[in-house]
């Protein structure tokens, strides 16, 4: 590059450019009373990435995210139980953060909510109440 449009590596700004998904899986759903499989846990956080990525396939964001290939980043959080994870989304609504809830039906139980892909510095503030999943 021609050292007149040369452009000074920046690092913090390469890390708020940073694209992440966030899925966030309840808790509860592992534990007892419930119990459920742990492929059934992983199963609602798959069905909840794929609605957002899909439900906002047009947005650039998720266009640049999907185009990392094996370099995409994707960052699984746990909600205690069902009131935070439907707490998180409401405050999400308010903030006017793009996501979806995922709804195991026939039930209709909120299992998992996913954010389409972000840069990480615009939506990690108001995940900061959640744990990694483990």
């Amino acid at each position: 590059i021609p050292a007149a449009r040369a452009v000074p590596y920046n690092m913090a700004a390469a890390a708020a450019a940073v694209l992440v998904q966030y899925v966030v899986l309840r808790g509860d759903l592992a534990r007892p009373p419930r119990s459920w499989p742990l492929g059934a846990v992983v199963a609602q956080g798959c069905h909840a990435a794929l609605a957002a990525v899909h439900g906002y396939r047009e947005h650039p964001d998720t266009g640049a995210y999907l185009e990392q290939g094996d370099a995409m980043r994707t960052v699984v959080l746990e909600a205690p139980d069902e009131n935070s994870l439907l707490d998180l989304a409401e405050l999400l609504r308010e903030k006017g953060v793009d996501h979806r809830v995922w709804m195991e039906n026939p039930e209709g139980i909120p299992t998992c909510l996913a954010l389409r892909p972000y840069p990480k510095n615009q939506v990690q503030q108001h995940l900061r109440n959640f744990k990694l999943l483990k």
